[in-house]
């Protein structure tokens, strides 16, 4: 008893809690905007729409994450490591940008010039053209917010990190209920590539204080060998940023063209409830956790930080799963319309593949902390195809609930991976201290 008393009182007064503790406010915003958005665009698109701008949000995904040079995660691990050499941390911010600017301005003629090619290959119609010409105007307010997002992250500036977080939950529910009663699926479509760039002015307000926010740190001298430090995490990025929406893609157009779009609408029904719950978690642990874990050199250490986040994100994980479970009738009910009750047996499985997801997702973190490039894109690709083989094997003999299915079992393979490439920090032992 004694000792789960101790237990409890260290994870307490652990920086995780700290984290968590000021994400709170930030967290529940997004919670209840985001309910509110579901709600008020599904009301209004209906599941076939649900499943139209599902496909749009995984590509917006990619086109945004290349846009970025896929070095967010890259800039919060350098600036974690270097943030008290102020020279070394303007280095990393100058060529941070040079690579950003460099990605977006191709990104953005991709967008504008091949709007037609975009809306006919991944929305199924050319209609949507004028979405990908918006988005490639935009773009690089986008690239900005998350480069400067990345920066208050490596230096652990939690407070203004989680007021640009409720800033974007904010001005996205009132983007996308706006614009969703004025044009529909129009509407819809230019609030998920336009909102997030908006907040940029949130972003430089809280950042205009901070003692790196200068003019000079954004133009600094090229440097050769920082750059390829970033571009490690170019290739990770392209991997994760090309293979996962790429088969959400292909696999949502499948069931919109062989199935039905009612059923692809209730898929990405799923997706979306599962996005907004485990966001209490990823959006928090996502903040704490890389710039810690790029600190940690001891492998015992590394360890002990690791399960402390299993400790206090497991039960949390599974009194969500539990209750979302329970509660899924007046979920659907809440949040959505009675065309999507069907949705019902999707969730069990959903849940599940939840659970073994941030499970993994814990230990996969790693591979970012330690730049392990290989290891990351290897995992990445192999995953990303067996994801897609086994849900499109599930998919054929069950229906759209096979989806589901084989994204638990992907999962749980995925875990498994995990622990043993990491089997030399999970299965750490503490070193015995010499006595003498």
């Amino acid at each position: 008893m004694n000792k789960l008393k101790a237990l409890f009182q260290r994870i307490l007064i652990a920086d995780i809690v700290k984290v968590f503790s000021l994400n709170a406010v930030s967290t529940l915003i997004h919670m209840c905007t985001g309910l509110i958005s579901i709600k008020v665009v599904a009301s209004i698109i209906g599941p076939s729409g649900i499943a139209i701008l599902g496909q749009l949000n995984n590509l917006n995904t990619m086109l945004q994450g290349l846009a970025a040079g896929g070095i967010r995660n890259g800039v919060t691990k350098f600036i974690a490591e270097h943030k008290e050499d102020e020279h070394k941390v303007s280095i990393y911010i100058g060529n941070a940008l040079r690579i950003a600017t460099a990605f977006t301005f191709v990104i953005s003629l991709v967008c504008i010039f091949g709007n037609n090619i975009l809306s006919e290959k991944v929305m199924l119609s050319t209609e949507y053209g004028y979405v990908f010409i918006v988005l490639g105007f935009t773009i690089f307010l986008f690239t900005l917010n998350s480069l400067l997002i990345s920066i208050l992250n490596g230096f652990k500036e939690f407070k203004k990190y989680v007021i640009v977080n409720i800033a974007s939950s904010i001005v996205s529910l009132i983007f996308s209920v706006t614009l969703c009663l004025l044009w529909g699926l129009k509407g819809a479509m230019i609030n998920a590539v336009t909102f997030q760039s908006v907040v940029l002015i949130v972003t430089i307000i809280q950042c205009r204080r901070c003692s790196w926010f200068k003019f000079s740190n954004f133009f600094v001298p090229r440097d050769n060998e920082i750059i390829n430090q970033y571009l490690q995490y170019t290739l990770m990025a392209l991997v994760t940023l090309s293979i996962s929406p790429i088969s959400q893609m292909i696999l949502r157009g499948y069931v919109i063209s062989e199935i039905s779009s009612t059923e692809a609408g209730w898929w990405e029904g799923m997706n979306r409830i599962s996005h907004v719950y485990l966001s209490i978690i990823t959006t928090s642990l996502s903040v704490y956790i890389l710039p810690r874990m790029s600190e940690i050199t001891d492998k015992w250490k590394l360890k002990q930080e690791i399960f402390k986040c299993y400790k206090f994100i497991i039960p949390m994980l599974l009194g969500c799963i539990i209750l979302i479970y329970l509660l899924r009738y007046f979920i659907i009910w809440l949040l959505f319309t009675p065309d999507f009750y069907p949705m019902e047996n999707l969730f069990v499985w959903q849940l599940l593949g939840d659970f073994f997801k941030i499970s993994a997702w814990l230990l996969s973190f790693l591979m970012l902390a330690k730049a392990r490039t290989k290891a990351f894109i290897t995992t990445e690709i192999l995953f990303g195809l067996n994801g897609l083989a086994i849900k499109f094997i599930f998919m054929t003999i069950l229906g759209t609930v096979g989806l589901n299915i084989g994204y638990m079992i992907n999962y749980i393979l995925y875990l498994i991976c995990m622990i043993w490439l990491f089997r030399d920090i999970v299965f750490c032992k503490k070193p015995i201290l010499n006595e003498n």
